[in-house]
C-alpha cells in the first residue's frame, strides 16, 4: 500500500506528465500549421511519450494499491514562437518536471518507500535524455537558422522512431 502523501504526489505526477503530452501536442499543431510536419512529428512522438508516462505511474500506483485520479487539463499555450524558441520552451519545461521528480524522489525517500524509490529512477534517468535530446536539436537550430539547413533539420526530426 501506498502512503497517502505519497499517492497524492504520484497522482500530481501523473497529472503532469498529461499536461506536458497536451504541451507537446499544442508544440506539434503549430508545426504543422506551418508545414513543418517533421518538427510536427517529433513533437507528436514526444506527446505519445508523455501519455506513457503518465500511464506507467498510474500502472504502478494500481499496483500499489492506490487509485489514480485524473485532474482536468488546463492551460496549455498554443503559441511558441519560432521553431528554436519552441525547442527553448520545451526545454525549460522539462527542466521544471525534473525538479518535480526529484522533489518527488526526496519526497520517496522521506517516506522511506523502496519500491517507489526504484520505480521513480526510470524517470530520473528518462530526464536526463529528454533534456539532452533537447539541449542537441536546439544547438542543430541555432547553427542552422531559417534556411535549408530547417529543411533539412524538418527531415531528420520526421525519421523519429
Amino acid at each position: 500500500m501506498l502512503k497517502k502523501r505519497v499517492e497524492k504526489a504520484l497522482n500530481t505526477q501523473a497529472n503532469a506528465e498529461l499536461w506536458s503530452a497536451h504541451l507537446y501536442l499544442s508544440m506539434s499543431l503549430q508545426f504543422s500549421s506551418e508545414g513543418l510536419n517533421g518538427f510536427a512529428a517529433w513533437m507528436r512522438g514526444q506527446y505519445s511519450e508523455e501519455v506513457q508516462h503518465a500511464f506507467k505511474i498510474m500502472r504502478f500506483m494500481v499496483e500499489r494499491g492506490a487509485k489514480p485520479t485524473l485532474s482536468e487539463i488546463k492551460d496549455i499555450p498554443v503559441d511558441f514562437g519560432s521553431p528554436v524558441e519552441v525547442f527553448e520552451f520545451a526545454l525549460e519545461h522539462e527542466t521544471k518536471v525534473t525538479d518535480n521528480i526529484d522533489k518527488l524522489v526526496d519526497l520517496i525517500r522521506e517516506e522511506n518507500d523502496k519500491a517507489t524509490e526504484y520505480a521513480l529512477q526510470w524517470f530520473v534517468t528518462e530526464q536526463v535524455e529528454e533534456e539532452s535530446t533537447l539541449v542537441g536539436i536546439i544547438e542543430k537550430l541555432k547553427r542552422i537558422g531559417d534556411g535549408a539547413g530547417l529543411y533539412l533539420l524538418d527531415k531528420e526530426l520526421a525519421a523519429r522512431q
